[in-house]
């Protein structure tokens, strides 16, 4: 039995949730994280990833709740490596806080919802 791999350009086209979440690229995440005026929550996930699907809700509930005090980014690992290899991200679904251009804090795993918002007041 073969591995399930998604046709070319399928995952590109895998919508964002929440129109409050900013798709994280190779080539944005400068302007986009590490620029940023406002602290921001980086969730690094696949869509092969069951356990990024199971909180994904989380994460778009919370982006709308905070809107205006941070933002939250999704980057698709498998479409954008650079970016996540240069926090050594080695399992998913992993979420970094970003504040000032620095990571603050880090979830690994499919977590409560609590969670995720404790890494998120932690830069508030």
């Amino acid at each position: 039995m073969t591995a399930w791999s998604a046709p070319p350009g399928m995952l590109n086209a895998l919508p964002m949730a929440s129109e409050k979440i900013v798709e994280v690229t190779d080539s944005n995440y400068k302007a986009e994280i590490l620029e940023s005026k406002v602290p921001v929550l980086v969730d690094f996930w696949a869509a092969w990833c069951a356990p990024c699907r199971a909180i994904a809700p989380h994460v778009d509930a919370l982006a709308t709740e905070y809107d205006g005090k941070m933002r939250v980014g999704k980057c698709d690992i498998d479409s954008n490596p650079g970016f996540p290899s240069q926090y050594d991200i080695r399992s998913i679904p992993t979420l970094l806080m970003f504040k000032e251009g620095k990571v603050i804090g880090q979830v690994v795993g499919a977590v409560p919802r609590a969670r995720i918002e404790d890494l998120i007041k932690k830069a508030l």
